[in-house]
């Protein structure tokens, strides 16, 4: 064991001494930070179609066009939504979440949801007016690099509390393609080592002089101090884009169409149209599918369920038909259960009411018309023997 003589003592309490004096210049830096931060973030809540709410972060990005940018797993299906930005109480930060619930009328900004782009995981939120104070938010020209201290304000959902701090440091930078229960993503991710929890997303990750160098996404399952944000180089683009409309939920968009429907088990919605004599059912799909910029919403309607495949056959006849139908196709879907036909078509999902009923009626109709023809005969059995018969014809 070594001796310690009083000169090796006076080294490490000086040493001390100034590791207990150097964080005040960081601590100051890190709540003007913080400050400055704060005067562009806001609180988020979205309802969807349902009429169960959910909430995240959003960062005010353009004072001329009153634009809010948020995930657009916070916003959902939604196209409106509550914004709240920060507010004194007394002289204080008000912190709680009821205190602006109470104050909704006050307080809340009601949105209009302008822009959505899944792949980034990007929303837009257009606002009538922002309460004075709020600044936009300043945006760092490039990405930020492994090392690199950044921050977080948001307002994490496991809290009673709005607007807190999270400090963190950049892990890498790198493009990341990956599912979540949001959808299929693909963006340039900035990986953080920094705890990002549900109600932060949207939040803005900031660099040491303040600007915008990323979005709160997500957190690895594997381990929640390892975070996922888009990267500012996603977000420069997204803005100066063009936006492309956002599509309105399946519910709302048969409402304004004026089409009855009921909802099915599955939670799609099940339409009833009349062909001649019979009644077809249709479904619409509860959500969205999109790839890139392009959003789908997919109409179908099912023909026949059996325990037997179809035979080649059909299937070759199946595909000539494809050729020649309008819109949509044929398909054949294995399930537990036996083999299923049905026909499909994806419609944009922008696409006006008169759009949406047209097809209901076309899938309707070319439905109806094939279970006609595969419904057994009198002097047959099985499903199959028809399908046999039919095709010999």
């Amino acid at each position: 064991m070594p001796v310690w003589t009083p000169k090796t003592l006076l080294f490490p309490f000086f040493i001390a001494l100034g590791l207990i004096a150097l964080p005040d210049r960081p601590l100051r830096a890190d709540s003007a930070g913080y400050q400055k931060t704060l005067k562009s973030t806001a609180w988020v809540i979205t309802s969807n179609a349902e009429n169960e709410t959910s909430a995240g972060t959003g960062v005010y990005v353009d004072a001329e066009k009153k634009l809010l940018l948020t995930n657009a797993h916070v916003i959902g299906e939604s196209r409106k939504a509550v914004v709240f930005f920060p507010t004194q109480t007394a002289g204080k930060l008000a912190v709680r979440r009821k205190f602006y619930l109470n104050n909704i009328l006050k307080l809340g900004i009601q949105g209009d949801v302008v822009a959505v782009d899944r792949k980034r995981d990007l929303a837009l939120i257009q606002l009538p007016r922002v309460p004075s104070g709020i600044e936009a938010i300043e945006m760092a020209d490039d990405s930020t690099t492994p090392g690199a201290k950044v921050a977080l304000v948001g307002n994490p959902g496991d809290s009673e509390i709005l607007w807190v701090y999270t400090a963190g440091t950049v892990r890498s930078v790198y493009q990341k393609k990956f599912k979540s229960t949001h959808g299929e993503h693909d963006f340039m991710a900035l990986e953080t080592q920094s705890p990002i929890k549900p109600g932060d997303s949207g939040g803005p990750i900031v660099d040491e002089d303040g600007k915008l160098v990323g979005l709160a996404q997500s957190f690895s399952p594997q381990s929640p101090l390892v975070s996922f944000c888009v990267d500012i180089t996603e977000i420069r683009p997204m803005l100066d884009s063009p936006w492309k409309s956002a599509p309105l939920p399946a519910k709302v968009l048969l409402d304004e169409a004026g089409i009855e429907y009921t909802k099915h088990a599955s939670g799609h919605y099940q339409i009833d149209r009349s062909v001649g004599s019979k009644t077809q059912a249709v479904f619409v799909a509860k959500n969205t599918e999109y790839h890139g910029r392009a959003d789908i919403r997919r109409i179908w309607s099912t023909v026949q369920t059996t325990d037997q495949a179809p035979g080649e056959t059909l299937l070759m006849r199946l595909m000539r038909q494809n050729t020649a139908t309008k819109l949509g196709a044929w398909a054949v879907e294995k399930t537990a259960s036996g083999y299923v036909i049905f026909y499909v078509a994806k419609l944009d999902a922008t696409a006006s009411d008169e759009a949406l009923e047209s097809t209901i009626d076309y899938v309707a109709r070319l439905a109806a018309a094939m279970e006609q023809d595969l419904k057994p005969k009198p002097d047959q059995q099985t499903a199959q023997a028809t399908l046999q018969a039919w095709l010999a014809e």
